[in-house]
């Protein structure tokens, strides 16, 4: 969650900017696909995005982050006791957390990802590196599947490897601004075992041919969590399969624009063009109305995910009081798709 599609300066949003403001002007990708999701999940969706939005800022711009997130835990304290300060997001978070049954454990783990940042961490493996990617992006997808009524482990799983898809994505595109800035997100190991002097290199960042396979080691591994996450899109409430079949596709085109280039991040920014991305959006819509509703199937839940997973199954889901219609009928014909999926199964096995 923390690079999403932003220029290079990130714009540091007033707390109280609107919620719509800070998506479109915080993320081009994320606002295109979330233009396909219907209106009924597009506001909470927005919401989720601004909490998250104003929480990366409090810590990225602030001089002392611990003083910071130790704000921003207080804040949470006040969304989860009903009692949300005046800023725009927590005020919009707050119902949602109520509606959806939102674990305190999902945005309790995004923030502790942000600190994480604020503290420049360092990530000797791949399986550290999930750990860092399941806090600020794995947190997101959690979210949102629950926004759109999916509460199945399998399915809470794929939602999250679709946010450490993107978050890869992410890290692989932008690996000169991170050098620049001192940070580095590559494995240490891997970046070791390419023979790259990482002390050097940070101190004049260049697009190394070691440096390059790395990176396209990484979105290797990225498109390994796009697949799988793509499996679990199906189990999503129809009028949400677009804007996440949408997402999936505008985030990976971004590990593509990066190969084109030889997997050099380092002397520019891989960027998608908006045609490019107004034809995947075509291209999703029209993918996930071919979309038969079916289970995820008994793929493994990743070890770095497992603990997001679980707050969620561990928890009783929470319905708000006064759910609205749109909610309650797609709530029930979630569960129509679930027992004809079964169904047709059943009549398959039948046959053979």
């Amino acid at each position: 969650m923390r690079r999403e599609d932003l220029p290079a300066a990130a714009p540091h949003y007033a707390e109280d900017t609107t919620c719509t403001e800070m998506l479109r002007g915080g993320s081009k990708s994320f606002f295109a696909a979330s233009r396909l999701l219907a209106p009924a999940y597009r506001e909470p969706a927005t919401a989720l995005y601004a909490f998250c939005r104003v929480a990366d800022d409090a810590i990225d711009f602030a001089e002392d982050p611990h003083e910071a997130l130790a704000g921003l835990c207080r804040r949470l304290d006040a969304i989860y006791a009903g009692e949300p300060f005046p800023a725009v997001a927590d005020q919009a978070f707050a119902p949602m957390v109520e509606r959806y049954g939102i674990p305190r454990v999902l945005p309790q783990a995004l923030l502790e990802g942000f600190a994480w940042d604020a503290v420049g961490r360092r990530y000797e493996t791949l399986d550290e590196l999930l750990d860092y990617a399941a806090r600020v992006a794995g947190t997101v997808g959690a979210m949102m599947a629950l926004i759109m009524g999916a509460r199945a482990p399998e399915t809470l799983a794929r939602a999250c490897e679709l946010g450490l898809a993107m978050q890869l994505t992410n890290i692989a595109r932008d690996v000169g601004e991170d050098a620049r800035n001192g940070r580095v997100y590559l494995p240490l190991g891997w970046l070791r075992e390419a023979g790259v002097d990482l002390d050097a290199w940070l101190a004049d960042p260049q697009p190394l041919p070691a440096v390059c396979a790395v990176t396209a080691r990484l979105l290797a591994e990225a498109d390994r969590h796009y697949e799988l996450a793509q499996t679990g899109i199906a189990d999503l409430p129809r009028n949400c399969r677009p804007a996440m079949m949408a997402a999936r596709l505008v985030y990976a085109e971004i590990g593509r624009e990066v190969e084109r280039r030889g997997c050099d991040s380092v002397s520019s920014r891989a960027v998608v063009s908006g045609r490019r991305k107004f034809a995947l959006l075509l291209r999703a819509s029209l993918a996930s109305a071919m979309m038969a509703g079916r289970a995820a199937g008994p793929l493994p839940v990743p070890p770095s995910v497992r603990f997001l997973v679980e707050s969620v199954t561990d928890q009783p889901p929470r319905f708000a009081t006064a759910q609205s219609f749109v909610e309650r009928t797609v709530a029930i014909v979630q569960m129509f798709e679930r027992v004809a999926v079964r169904d047709r199964q059943q009549r398959t096995l039948a046959l053979r």
